[in-house]
């Protein structure tokens, strides 16, 4: 077959999924075959970071390649805008074919109205998969509107759906965004449901150590977690023997990676929302065509950066609004003024920003009080400090140590940089006070709009820098 001019570009889109989920990031269980072995095919990206550990928000960033404050899809239940432009308008009009399969979550209601499909042209999917489908009974709406029910385990179905949209535009350039539930969990009854006998096959093989410390709700979920992280291995395995043996894995952009993370309840009353790495770290894989043979990128890269990185390699102009950068020049290891940090933002149950150095993670909270419906807070209180290098499961809060208050002086000059650059506004910041040692965090009540229903001496460079 002749080589294509132009990629085709696979999504692999999983939801609240963590970076140590992989073999190729050090996990010992041997849950992800086909996906380490793609990342020795491909590129593994392993500092990866959601710049929004909540699913909309996140969703919105990857389609739009804007900060959710900028789309104005800053928690969950706020649809996208219309006049946003998504990866499948950008691809859409270069003359790529587009489909959407999976979990939306951008829009105003079941099924999604094609007004709130932006630039798909083939549809089957869900506002909210994990309110329209359960792990045996896939249930969600095809273009027309019209429900549609997929026999198999959910990740199954999903991917059967993918295979059939392939092999109809085997001799089309298409753009498919495959957008999976799994691993998150399943909401009505709080579980994750792993395929029949999984679950008893990975419970108490592997737990992180920030888990462990810490407990959360880990110790009896983990096995139905990986479980499901072992089934959507497979049906990766699945879709790459799919693009072989209909000849099309070497021209085709091929991504996997995921909204957020999971941090098993043990840093708020939930799985996500807060600024440590359990929630905001997320496994990227990158393969085909100029991802090929990249190796380990070791830079750190935001899901902002993913949107104009496919437009780059698929030779199509990345707009001026995107907030991002192309991540090209990295895995051909040329010059780039890179960042040395990632910006992260939290706008529900919380109004929290956080930044994220290779050796440093520097974290704020609005005060109490604030209103949390807003999309950012007037002031900040200071909320953690971890130094990864020797805390690298963020287990010692140093923020209000003496020996590191030059630390967080200059970090937090570097996060008001990055505020304002992505937000226009410079918030103030409130020194923190004396803060409990310890980790392991009480509740009293609820956190608000945890809304799925709507579903913490330098040898560092630490120099103020603008992006």
């Amino acid at each position: 077959m002749v080589k294509r001019n132009r990629p085709n570009v696979i999504v692999f889109f999983t939801d609240q999924q963590r970076w140590d989920t992989l073999g190729a990031n050090g996990n010992p269980a041997e849950i992800t075959p086909n996906l380490d072995r793609y990342a020795k095919y491909g590129t593994n990206f392993e500092h990866a970071f959601t710049c929004q550990p909540v699913c909309g928000p996140a969703r919105s960033c990857v389609q739009s390649g804007m900060y959710a404050t900028t789309t104005g899809c800053y928690r969950n239940g706020i649809p996208l805008p219309s006049t946003t432009r998504t990866l499948g308008s950008h691809f859409q009009s270069a003359g790529y074919q587009t489909a959407y399969i999976g979990k939306w979550h951008l829009a105003s209601s079941n099924p999604v109205a094609a007004a709130e499909r932006q630039g798909y042209d083939h549809w089957l999917g869900s506002n909210a998969l994990e309110h329209t489908s359960d792990a045996y009974d896939t249930s969600l709406y095809d273009g027309d509107g019209h429900r549609v029910r997929l026999p198999g385990y959910r990740v199954d179905a999903l991917t059967d759906a993918a295979i059939r949209y392939i092999d109809g535009h085997a001799d089309d350039p298409f753009f498919l965004f495959l957008s999976f539930l799994e691993p998150h969990h399943q909401n009505h009854r709080d579980d994750y449901p792993a395929p029949v006998g999984y679950r008893e096959r990975y419970a108490g093989k592997w737990m992180p150590p920030d888990l462990a410390a810490l407990g959360g709700t880990a110790a009896q979920q983990m096995g139905g977690y990986m479980g499901m992280i072992k089934r959507l291995d497979e049906a990766f395995g699945r879709l790459t023997d799919c693009l072989t043996s209909l000849k099309l894995l070497e021209d085709t952009i091929i991504v996997f990676t995921s909204d957020h993370g999971n941090h098993f309840k043990t840093r708020n009353r939930e799985y996500k929302r807060s600024c440590h790495d359990s929630s905001i770290r997320v496994p990227m894989v990158i393969g085909g065509r100029d991802f090929n043979g990249g190796g380990t990128v070791q830079e750190l890269v935001s899901l902002i950066d993913l949107p104009p990185t496919l437009l780059d390699a698929a030779g199509i102009a990345v707009p001026d609004e995107m907030q991002g950068k192309s991540v090209l020049p990295l895995v051909r290891r040329t010059p780039v003024s890179w960042p040395e940090e990632v910006f992260v933002q939290i706008s529900e149950s919380q109004i929290g920003r956080c930044i994220r150095t290779k050796r440093w993670k520097y974290s704020v909270s609005a005060p109490e009080g604030e209103n949390l419906r807003k999309p950012s807070a007037t002031s900040y209180v200071e909320e953690f400090l971890y130094d990864l290098a020797s805390d690298p499961y963020e287990l010692t809060n140093l923020i209000d140590k003496e020996s590191h208050k030059k630390v967080a002086a200059v970090l937090r000059e570097r996060l008001l940089e990055r505020i304002y650059d992505v937000e226009a506004e410079r918030p103030t910041i409130q020194v923190a006070d004396k803060k409990p040692s310890g980790q392991r965090i009480v509740f009293d009540e609820e956190l608000p709009f945890q809304n799925d229903d709507a579903e913490a001496a330098v040898d560092e460079p630490l120099v103020v820098k603008s992006y």
